[in-house]
């Protein structure tokens, strides 16, 4: 993976997989990275077999982005400039921005103020993008996913002990993960009108997050739904979610 200095001198890394037309940028969900989110669910390699130039970026105090325990470096409005960021980098004039998640909330931001985002697909959220502003807190505050980050996490309610899983297994820093956490309490979304690009969504039939996916779709200018088999972990790892996703991006 390759560095650099993003806007406010954070270092984070970044991976390119050479290819054809419209780069497509991959933006990781919480407490996740680069290669637990799309490497390891087979995202990548399917965007590749279908010809296309991939870019997954590890947001800030995540995967091997440099990882502040303040959390006063995290907010919604950085991550959206650090997404920025990595494309004045890079040099891109037009990408296909996708997103899961954290990532899915990140990408509708990035879509909204950047001309350079011509396509978009968001999976893992639903309604909580319209009722809570972003990631569904009637599914898991910040106060759960900061008790599943400490100790052994075995005092959070099962929900939040899944990230605790998934921290264990990417080996995540999880004091950068509870800073991250207190960070992005708020919700940053408060119309999807200025969304104008081609919208996929994609939600995983058992996912809590992505519930009622079919309302986030509808209340997007040009949204389209497509619902996978999997929950939150592994509707992305579904083969139907890559199908979905190269079909839209013909």
């Amino acid at each position: 993976m390759t560095k650099f200095e993003t806007w406010d001198g954070l270092e984070l890394s970044y991976r390119v997989w050479p290819g054809e037309g419209t780069p497509v940028v991959l933006q990781h969900g919480v407490v996740a990275d680069t290669g637990a989110n799309w490497i390891g669910m087979g995202v990548v390699r399917a965007l590749q077999a279908a010809g296309h130039t991939v870019v997954s970026l590890d947001a800030r105090g995540h995967g091997r982005s440099e990882k502040p325990h303040d959390a006063a470096r995290y907010s919604w409005a950085a991550m959206a400039k650090d997404v920025r960021a990595l494309y004045d980098e890079l040099g891109l004039d037009e990408v296909a921005q996708v997103g899961y998640s954290m990532g899915g909330v990140i990408s509708l931001l990035v879509a909204a103020s950047d001309p350079r985002v011509t396509k978009l697909a968001v999976g893992g959220i639903g309604s909580g993008v319209i009722d809570c502003g972003g990631v569904d807190r009637r599914v898991i505050d910040v106060e759960e996913l900061q008790l599943a980050m400490t100790g052994d996490g075995s005092a959070a309610q099962p929900v939040a002990r899944m990230f605790r899983v998934l921290a264990d297994a990417v080996q995540a820093d999880v004091d950068a993960i509870k800073a991250v956490a207190r960070g992005l309490d708020a919700a940053p979304i408060t119309t999807l009108d200025d969304v104008t690009v081609p919208t996929l969504v994609l939600a995983g039939d058992a996912d809590p997050f992505a519930a009622e996916p079919e309302r986030l779709a509808a209340a997007l200018p040009d949204g389209r739904l497509v619902v996978v088999p999997g929950d939150h972990l592994m509707a992305v790892a579904d083969p139907a979610f890559s199908a979905a996703l190269i079909e839209f991006l013909k």
